[in-house]
Order: C-alpha cells, then structure tokens, then sequence
C-alpha cells in the first residue's frame, strides 16, 4: 500500500497534507535543538564563572569537605591564619576554619597551570557559645547542654591563657594515658 493519500477520497478542506506537517515538524524541530545548543554554549562559561566565583563558608574550629577538580595537586590558602586545607584524593579537600575573616583559595594542576579559585569564609562558631562580658573582659562559654569554658577569639587574655592551659594538660593526660594503654597492649 502506497504511503499517498487516496485521489479518490475527499480532502477535507483547509487541513494540510500529512507531509507538510511532518515538514513543519522537522523545522521547529531543528529550530528547538539550535537554539538548545546555543543556550548551552552560551551558559557554560558563566556556569564555570560562578563556580569559580562562589564562596565557601565554615566555622571556626569545624572543618567542611569541599571537592576541586580530580587533577589538583597543589591548593593554596591565600591567608594559612584564617583557614587550612588538607587535600586528599581525587580533589577532595578538607577545609578547616582556623580564626574569623575571609581569605581565598587557589587549586593548581601538577604543571602549575590555575585549575580554581574560590572565596572563603570563615564565621563564628556555634550558636550554643554563649558570650559574657564583664566590663571590659569578655569570656565565652559553651552551653551543650551544660556550660563549659570554652576559649574563642577576642576573649580577655587571662581566661584565654588559663582555659588554653587547662585544655592543654588535659590534652597531654589523654595522649600519655593513651600511649601508656597502647604500650600495655603488646
């Protein structure tokens, strides 16, 4: 059977003929798909633009896992006061944030050649720090649930030196306890 339309039958009138429908088709067909690839190409760079440009934020004393591309082999920190960065495999980077205050961060390939730039942040700790000020000295507390010494930026020198040092022999207990454990284990 012939894919033509029958002479002998009627036509109805002002309907148009199958093919000049699957023609108009294929136009606004290839039409669509132009002007797809068009917004494709032409979005791209500005998706990459905003990748690059986007910012990062993390708290003091946490720590964010943020990925770069698989082929970085160098990050650079532009300010190693207000964040660190450990990179680990296949361009995952773990970012820890060290003091307050916005620095960048900048990914290089194995030849040296810039593979990304982002900002970041670094903001204050948790909302269960609890600050109390006393005239002119400020001491912060952490309330999980129960409140704790707990040293932050910009607390008065003396509770900053003595919590640091009672955190720092507690620390020193710990290792040797666990070191003197580790030693009786074998």
């Amino acid at each position: 059977m012939s894919p033509h339309r029958d002479p002998s039958l009627p036509r109805a009138a002002g309907l148009p003929s199958a093919a000049s429908v699957l023609a108009s088709a294929l136009v606004v067909s290839a039409a669509l798909s132009a002007a797809v690839l068009s917004a494709a190409v032409l979005l791209a760079p500005a998706a990459a633009r905003a990748n690059d440009g986007s910012t990062v934020t993390v708290s003091v004393d946490n720590a964010k896992v943020i990925r770069l591309p698989e082929r970085t082999a160098t990050v650079i920190v532009g300010n190693p006061i207000i964040a660190d960065v450990s990179l680990q495999r296949n361009g995952i980077v773990v970012l820890t944030g060290k003091s307050f205050g916005s620095t960048n961060l900048i990914a290089l390939d194995g030849a040296g050649t810039m593979l990304a730039e982002t900002a970041i942040s670094v903001r204050a700790g948790s909302p269960s720090v609890v600050t109390v000020q006393r005239g002119l000295e400020r001491e912060s507390y952490s309330c999980t649930p129960a409140c704790q010494p707990a040293v932050q930026l910009g607390d008065a020198q003396r509770y900053f030196s003595e919590v640091s040092a009672q955190t720092g022999q507690r620390n020193s207990l710990a290792i040797a306890g666990a070191g003197a454990a580790a030693a009786a284990g074998r």
